[in-house]
């Protein structure tokens, strides 16, 4: 099903980046180039697993993933989409350092205060990496609003 599942985005993909264009133009290459190559990696990896999984039709004798696995799967899962959800509202900064000092502090089971100065230290680098130095723009939120960037 997963194969399945990845073989229609990948198709999908590919069919969008073929309409965007992927020759090459004077400039280089056009906007779906490398997009469309990649799907057709994905579609090749995805057709690979269907033909895997026909050749191996045996029925499955074990459990696919136990409780613990799931848990283990979801402490990562839950806060990364949430992360995704913080940067929309928080910014970039913000939600990447409770990102960090959350994953350190409860996955690693790191020290409150070395969790929190290494989430500090980490997000004020990528601040004045992307944008100080490179000027880059990233999602902003209310912190960085306040102090006027």
């Amino acid at each position: 099903v997963v194969s399945l599942l990845l073989l229609a985005l990948a198709a999908t993909l590919g069919y969008d980046n073929w309409r965007t264009g992927i020759a090459w133009d004077s400039t280089g290459p056009q906007a779906g180039y490398f997009p469309f190559y990649l799907s057709v990696i994905l579609a090749g990896a995805s057709f690979y697993g269907l033909v895997i999984a026909f050749l191996a039709r045996k029925e499955a004798s074990e459990v696919f993933v136990t409780r613990a696995q799931l848990r283990r799967v979801m402490l990562v899962f839950v806060p990364t989409a949430l992360f995704c959800l913080a940067t929309q509202y928080l910014g970039l900064y913000v939600a990447s350092f409770l990102l960090i000092a959350g994953f350190m502090r409860t996955v690693g089971k790191i020290a409150l205060w070395k969790s929190l100065l290494t989430a500090f230290i980490f997000t004020a680098i990528m601040f004045v990496t992307f944008d100080i130095a490179f000027d880059v723009i990233m999602p902003k939120g209310p912190l960085e609003a306040a102090f006027g960037y």
